[in-house]
């Protein structure tokens, strides 16, 4: 869907189809429908508006700055995410206790993301409506055939094969020492109120930590190191939170190994990903970035998810208290073998971009020009 439509309309419609949805939404709780369906409606809603929405934001981006523009400009797109996040939990933190103050009833939030897609619609209307993006020519295509070319890109060109192979490495990482991290964190504080007051806090501090790094750092390493080589940040960094988390077993190694793994991986890698999809031509990027960013990330966190089971059930059944070193050693070897695969990919790197799938068109005048500000 996002390579057969303007991608700016495409935006616009997304961002007013989510509010028109939580103003359904508002309209159940208003009418008492069961719980069952406005809850379940409710977190479905939370969790597509963060696949949808950011994957057609960042196509457009793409669309509209070329790769060395967005290793300028991506980072700091990035960090208004994390400022949004910040200002989200702000919003979530003091609702309760001035609603209640207020007398005003706990599904009232609702409206401000009503709010907040209303304003989004009104800007991408105004804000965009000047630029002109590269018409492309689209044939009609099953939802199958559409899949089958993102994956036939994805097989074809080199580099993006051999990042895709590391992405999943990493997934299953990421899906092993977050597990333990949770596990650490729920035996350190048994109380459900102390892990609230805990979580809460490292959670705040890490999108903190995120923002800065975004905004700060993220952009000097990629010039500095070049695209291809800040790759390999990300499966290092796996290596040494899985590696971290098995020497030091108590809460801290959890806080360590964590942060090792996220970290880089919602700043930096993130970033590089967004930057490099920027080579794929315009009438293949939104399947080959639903692909990469959505189908490829469930694919990972369902083979992480079942090797550890595997492990915790395994080690239960043997009476092996420490079983944690079972997925955490798995953990390791999919970070190693992320890191063989940005190997191989930063060797047929400079050849990939010669590759007649990713011929580009030659820009003209700057897209900046275009925006209203």
């Amino acid at each position: 869907m996002v390579d057969r439509f303007n991608r700016v309309q495409l935006l616009r419609t997304i961002g007013f189809g989510l509010g028109l949805a939580f103003v359904v939404l508002r309209l159940l709780f208003i009418f008492r429908a069961p719980a069952w369906l406005t809850y379940g409606l409710f977190y479905l809603l939370s969790e597509q508006q963060l696949v949808f929405f950011p994957m057609a934001f960042w196509v457009l981006a793409n669309d509209m700055f070329d790769v060395s523009q967005g290793k300028r400009l991506f980072p700091l797109l990035g960090s208004m995410g994390f400022v949004g996040s910040l200002i989200g939990i702000g919003i979530a933190a003091i609702s309760p206790a001035l609603f209640q103050r207020a007398a005003i009833n706990p599904e009232e939030i609702l409206m401000v993301n009503i709010l907040i897609y209303l304003l989004l619609y009104l800007a991408i209307a105004q804000g965009l409506q000047r630029v002109k993006l590269r018409q492309v020519r689209r044939k009609a295509e099953s939802m199958q055939e559409t899949l089958s070319e993102g994956w036939k890109f994805v097989q074809d060109v080199p580099v993006f094969r051999y990042l895709t192979i590391a992405i999943l490495g990493i997934i299953v990482c990421e899906t092993a020492i977050e597990y333990h991290f949770l596990t650490v964190s729920e035996n350190t504080f048994t109380d459900t109120t102390s892990f609230q007051v805990f979580f809460s806090l490292f959670t705040l501090a890490r999108i903190v930590i995120y923002m800065i790094v975004q905004a700060v750092i993220t952009q000097r390493i990629i010039q500095n190191i070049g695209l291809k080589n800040t790759f390999l940040i990300q499966p290092i960094s796996s290596l040494l939170g899985s590696l971290s988390m098995m020497a030091l077993t108590g809460l801290g190694g959890g806080i360590t190994g964590i942060m090792f793994q996220k970290l880089p991986q919602y700043t930096i890698d993130e970033t590089a990903r967004k930057s490099l999809q920027g080579f794929v031509p315009e009438e293949r990027r939104g399947r080959v970035s639903l692909f990469m960013d959505s189908y490829l990330v469930s694919i990972g966190i369902i083979a992480g998810a079942l090797l550890t089971a595997m492990s915790v059930l395994i080690g239960r059944s043997l009476n092996y208290s420490a079983y944690f070193y079972i997925y955490l050693s798995i953990a390791a070897i999919a970070a190693m073998a992320a890191i063989w695969s940005i190997l191989k990919m930063r060797s047929v790197y400079d050849n990939s971009l010669f590759n007649w799938r990713l011929k580009r068109r030659q820009r003209g005048k700057s897209v900046l020009d275009k925006i209203d500000f």
